[in-house]
């Protein structure tokens, strides 16, 4: 089991009603995590779900679905953001 801690920002977190948690999992990467989160049901699988647009951050870093999970990082999902 690795601890991670996971924000939510923007949209997601209004959908979810929840700007964060910590979090114990099984996952080992990116989209493992999202799978995991996804499979809670409800506005999870909803707001997370595969095709939505969704941004995601490691450790302040945008990155893949590819990344690994490291014991203490940081996992961060939001909505593209567009500007003008």
């Amino acid at each position: 089991m690795t601890q991670i801690s996971i924000k939510y920002f923007a949209s997601v977190r209004e959908a979810l009603g929840s700007s964060g948690e910590q979090l114990q999992t099984t996952a080992s990467t990116v989209a493992a995590l999202r799978d995991e989160l996804i499979a809670r049901g409800g506005a999870f699988a909803q707001t997370l779900a595969r095709g939505q647009a969704l941004r995601i951050a490691l450790n302040h870093t945008m990155t893949e679905e590819d990344a690994a999970l490291t014991e203490g990082c940081e996992v961060a999902f939001f909505p593209p953001v567009t500007g003008g």
